[in-house]
């Protein structure tokens, strides 16, 4: 079966983009974000584009794409409109295919449903995204926790910024969870130092896995 990927985060601006970026490169896949919220400047997709160097076949066209960067609910109320979860699946790809979330698991895709309750659903694999600074540990476990109760299948860790060892080590001993590797904030930001960054960094093979635990309800 084709290996099918989301990329999700303890919270919004930590990086997460970037990463399902560096990810669909390393793994020669194909990008999905299934709701963008905000289009007055670079969307999502247009970020993984140009910083994958993906040709335009290897990015999927969102199913919703809402004005306001707000949460997806809200957004969608001022669209006029109501995203449909129960209707959101997983599109058929050739290649690996990396989905990425909006923000953190409990963000509303509309007012019933959370991110995290379509992921079970789609019972795809999931990467969680963690920040390095301060507070990184207690909404990471959360997320872990709230990962596990609804038995999503989870591959690992990604940690985003400078190293901070004990605080990586007490997430991966506490969480019973694989960190994956970590992604150094990079400065320039460009596809040459984002390429570099995820092949010194990460295993393709660690995303191809089973994962690491899948819980049981």
């Amino acid at each position: 079966m084709t290996a099918r990927i989301v990329v999700t985060g303890t919270d919004t601006g930590i990086g997460k983009t970037v990463f399902a970026a560096g990810l669909t490169a390393l793994l020669d896949g194909v990008y999905w974000k299934p709701v963008q919220s905000g289009i007055e400047e670079e969307t999502d997709s247009e970020i993984v584009t140009r910083l994958a160097g993906l040709s335009t076949e290897r990015v999927l066209p969102e199913a919703w794409k809402l004005k306001e960067p707000l949460s997806p609910h809200r957004a969608a109320e001022i669209d006029g409109v109501e995203i449909d979860a129960d209707n959101l699946a997983l599109p058929a790809t050739v290649g690996p295919l990396v989905i990425e979330g909006a923000g953190g698991l409990m963000v509303p895709v509309n007012r019933k449903t959370p991110y995290i309750d379509v992921f079970a659903r789609w019972g795809a694999s999931v990467v969680l995204c963690a920040r390095t600074e301060l507070g990184t540990i207690n909404h990471t476990l959360l997320s872990i926790e709230a990962l596990r109760a609804r038995s999503v299948p989870l591959l690992g860790v990604a940690f985003i910024g400078d190293e901070m060892t004990d605080t990586q080590r007490t997430i991966a001993e506490m969480g019973k969870v694989r960190v994956l590797g970590r992604l150094p904030r990079l400065d320039p930001l460009t596809p040459e130092t984002l390429a570099e960054a995820m092949r010194a960094n990460f295993s393709a093979a660690d995303f191809l896995e089973a994962p690491f635990f899948e819980a049981k309800p």
